[in-house]
């Protein structure tokens, strides 16, 4: 059953961004208090302004699912170090990026620093693929477990994005509601507090 609870959900896209018939924008359109995330600099990332940008949008909102892919999902790791992690119900990390990896594929673009390793203050599930350019599987079980993530394994499924097939992601869906499920049920949301926009500078 589809999470039914108004509380938005934010849509994360990695580098480059998620080109149109990319599963986050069906996702976009099909689900209710869904919205896509929008950097302003999709081809030269760096952690503090992409940071910035998700802080203020949560900021908007008294709480919210994150659902996010590759670069995406290590910006949203990222966030246990932002006081506006009080304001993340829960997340789904598509797919996460090895920053080591990338960084070979797409040399002297990305500027995310190291990869995080700190446990996560929010609900986390890490969807990972046995076959992913990006990061080796015991990489991405690995990451999970660091950062306190349950891992659902999705078999031979390349970077989880359109060049390897997923539009419509219905396994994303399910994943997120049940993650949503779990956390309602444990009543582990309340109210966010309010988080003043001068502490999240530098």
């Amino acid at each position: 059953m589809p999470l039914c609870d108004p509380t938005p959900t934010l849509l994360v896209p990695g580098f480059a961004g998620s080109p149109e018939g990319h599963w986050q924008h069906i996702w976009a359109e099909e689900r209710p208090h869904a919205r896509m995330i929008a950097q302003q600099d999709w081809f030269r990332p760096r952690l503090d302004a992409w940071r910035a940008t998700l802080e203020a949008a949560l900021l908007e909102t008294d709480g919210a699912y994150l659902v996010a892919h590759s670069l995406g999902s290590v910006l949203t790791a990222r966030m246990a170090e932002s006081p506006a992690a009080s304001r993340i119900r829960g997340a789904l990390l598509v797919a996460p990026c090895d920053l080591d990896v990338t960084g070979l594929l797409h040399p002297d673009l990305i500027h995310f620093g190291d990869m995080p390793v700190e446990r996560l203050p929010f609900p986390a599930v890490v969807l990972g693929s046995r076959n992913d350019t990006y990061m080796q599987e015991d990489r991405a079980r690995s990451f999970a477990g660091l950062w306190g993530a349950d891992y659902l394994d999705m078999g031979n499924a390349g970077h989880i994005n359109l060049a390897s097939g997923f539009g419509r992601f219905k396994r994303g869906y399910q994943a997120l509601d049940a993650l949503a499920a779990r956390t309602e049920a444990r009543n582990d949301h309340p109210r966010a507090p309010e988080v003043q926009p001068g502490l999240m500078a530098g």
